[in-house]
């Protein structure tokens, strides 16, 4: 019998935070939370770490875990990897070399850009895309989310996902191999951290899609925020050499990617329920004549994270102000690497979250029983059962988590039927009580000689 694994998460819920509002089941693009006795609930094997449910909670109940900055003493060197959507977060006079010297100043050892990581991956994917032998669209392996949701939700579009590790983790390894071949340092002494703008990354940290990360940790943009301006501003910070591509950094917002891969045809979509419509049309047989999707479940892509502490709209301007000056400079070419180097080294698997049992036989019966209870249901899908919306909670009554008294509109009519029949035996009475009138002539003599 198929055993359920266990899934780490950085998304965690405060259950003393959370009111019980429901809000953040309406917004999960895959059905993970349920409001039971007033709190909310997270279905530990359908969350993918998206963060949707972060960004809408009015009661800030749901938060993401990172690693402190003082973690960076568990190790004897230490590796920061800036995301390209950190250069978005500060002033147009703040340059990447600014804050490269300011991660330094705040305890890192050394330092691996991921815009180069991610020209490196540019470079790959345009090789990969001109081989014919791959279904199309592919879509980009990226955003650790957008793959969780198609483990999830579409499973049958994996074969679609292109087998190249991301930025992060091509940034991480090359950032390893550097250290240990300069340093002379063995691969436990060295800790490497990600300076992350979402939850997803830390989750494909901590339970990668591979056999293994390179990364360590993963720190929050928006903890790592205030210590890297405090240094900026201080004349003591020493300025770091950068080498970041614009191509590279453009990685960081919608339409990034593809522009540093060019030369095909291309689509880009960001926010993670339009990512979702995308999948949808690919899952029916369409967009063949796409031969490249770039889909981030963030809006704006990277710099729109629930991690980031700057207004993403204010960040979009900052990188494209910021790609026009890295345009006009010299550009240094990346690290030379194989396509080997970048390959995944073993396919994505499903995770059947959504099944109805591992027995086929009793998954059709309990479909069946879905779709009877779903029909019975008002279909208003208004969350006031706690699940967010009819054919779910008609899902959740199959499985015995739920009943359909949970439906508000069901339980008013059982009430109103209640209390029909309360009014009926108001005016009934068990034959034992009160006394029938006698009646007259003959049939009346017999009944009192009876008495």
């Amino acid at each position: 019998m198929y055993k359920m694994p266990k899934y780490f998460h950085s998304v965690m819920l405060d259950p003393d935070k959370c009111k019980g509002c429901t809000n953040c089941i309406k917004h999960c693009p895959t059905e993970a939370i349920r409001v039971r006795e007033g709190r909310a609930r997270i279905i530990e094997e359908r969350c993918i770490d998206c963060g949707e449910c972060i960004r809408i909670c009015p009661n800030r109940a749901k938060l993401a875990i990172t690693d402190p900055l003082e973690r960076l003493s568990e190790y004897n060197y230490t590796i920061a990897l800036p995301a390209p959507s950190l250069y978005a977060q500060f002033g147009p006079r703040v340059m990447p070399h600014h804050i490269l010297g300011a991660l330094l100043d705040t305890g890192f050892d050394d330092y691996y850009e991921v815009a180069v990581g991610a020209e490196i991956v540019s470079n790959a994917l345009r090789r990969y895309l001109g081989q014919k032998s791959h279904p199309r669209p592919l879509i980009s392996s990226a955003c650790p989310a957008v793959v969780r949701l198609m483990q999830v939700r579409f499973p049958g579009l994996l074969e679609h996902i292109v087998m190249i590790d991301t930025p992060m983790e091509i940034s991480a390894r090359l950032a390893r191999e550097k250290a240990i071949r300069e340093r002379g340092l063995k691969s436990e002494e060295i800790g490497i951290f990600f300076i992350t703008p979402c939850p997803a990354k830390v989750t494909a940290i901590k339970q990668p899609f591979g056999d293994r990360s390179y990364v360590d940790g993963a720190i929050s943009m928006s903890t790592i925020y205030g210590e890297i301006l405090n240094r900026l501003e201080s004349p003591r910070t020493k300025l770091a050499t950068s080498r970041s591509p614009a191509r590279g950094v453009g990685w960081g917002k919608t339409g990034g990617e593809n522009h540093a891969i060019k030369d095909h045809s291309l689509l880009a979509v960001d926010g993670i329920h339009n990512v979702i419509n995308v999948l949808e049309e690919i899952e029916r047989g369409g967009l063949g004549d796409i031969d490249y999707v770039e889909a981030q479940a963030c809006t704006g892509g990277c710099i729109g994270g629930p991690l980031v502490p700057q207004n993403p709209f204010v960040s979009r301007v900052r990188m494209e102000n910021l790609l026009k000056k890295l345009s006009a400079r010299e550009e240094q070419f990346p690290d030379t690497v194989d396509d080997d180097f970048c390959l995944l080294t073993k396919p994505i698997e499903p995770r059947p979250a959504l099944k109805l049992s591992d027995d086929i036989d009793r998954a059709i019966s309990m479909l069946e029983e879905v779709e009877q209870i779903t029909s019975i249901l008002p279909g208003l899908d208004c969350g006031s059962c706690g699940s967010p919306n009819c054919r779910a909670l008609a899902e959740d009554i199959v499985r015995g988590y739920a009943e359909t008294s949970y439906c508000i509109f069901k339980l008013r009519e059982k009430l109103q039927q209640l209390a029909r029949e309360i009014v009926d035996l108001s005016h009934m009475q068990p034959p034992a009580m009160g006394r029938e009138p006698a009646k007259s002539g003959k049939e009346g003599a017999n009944n009192e000689s009876l008495e």
